[in-house]
């Protein structure tokens, strides 16, 4: 167990890595607020983490909303009187190719990978000024770091999430800490979301060889640990086989 208990919000919590991170970050005591458009996975979550005698609580939450983003953080703010971890995690990836001119999947993605992270952002950063410290963890993508066919929109909104991490590291500096998780091949069901069936082969293929979401989710524990004058600025994941 953590031997400083933090209160951390969690969005895309429902599944996958959002959901192994809450699990985690209970087990080792901290006290977790799941928000997800799915409720009743969140209550099942919430359930499960309750009966593992961890502390967890859950809200509905959709990230393009940023009245819901600033409702959710100021409902965990007004009842634990802090917020000292933000972990913006909400993500979609409905990949195709460019030619395909999917401009409602292409709109989505912009407004949860990159809108949802500003929310976050909008929402809780007053609170961390107010009491001096907090922490924000932004998950990214290693597709942050690389294009690749059929993820060239996907990639543009994991590259904003890295370069509004970065300068977000750099503007607020002092008491306020900001991580970049970048996870390589995660099992999660982001394939599933994938309406273009050539695309949606081609990531299944793509993903035979993936990590577990709860190795991601120890990756953002391991920044979470670390003392309050270290700030881990960066964290990519991946699987030891392949390359990405």
């Amino acid at each position: 167990m953590s031997t400083s208990r933090k209160v951390v919000l969690v969005t895309g919590a429902s599944s996958g890595i959002g959901a192994a991170t809450a699990k985690l970050l209970a087990e080792r005591g901290h006290h977790v607020v799941l928000g997800a458009r799915r409720t009743e996975r969140l209550k099942e979550i919430t359930e499960d983490i309750h009966a593992a005698g961890g502390s967890a609580e859950y809200h509905a939450l959709d990230v393009t909303d940023a009245e819901q983003v600033r409702a959710f953080v100021y409902a965990a703010y007004s009842r634990h009187g802090r917020v000292d971890v933000m972990v913006n995690n909400a993500g979609v990836m409905p990949l195709s190719k460019l030619e395909a001119l999917r401009l409602d999947e292409w709109n989505r993605m912009i407004d949860v990978n990159i809108r949802g992270v500003l929310h976050g952002i909008a929402a809780a950063l007053p609170v961390m000024r107010t009491q001096h410290h907090g922490h924000f963890v932004n998950v990214a993508s290693i597709g942050a770091h690389q294009v690749s066919p059929t993820a060239a929109v996907y990639n543009a909104t994991k590259h904003a999430v890295w370069a509004i991490s970065e300068g977000l590291r750099q503007e607020v500096g002092g008491d306020i800490r900001v991580t970049t998780v970048s996870p390589g091949v995660t099992e999660s069901e982001l394939a599933e979301s994938i309406s273009d069936p050539e695309s949606r082969e081609r990531m299944r293929t793509y993903r035979s060889v993936a990590i577990p979401a709860s190795s991601v989710a120890a990756a953002i524990a391991f920044a979470m640990d670390q003392p309050a004058g270290v700030d881990v600025g960066e964290i990519i994941v991946r699987p030891t086989a392949g390359r990405t």
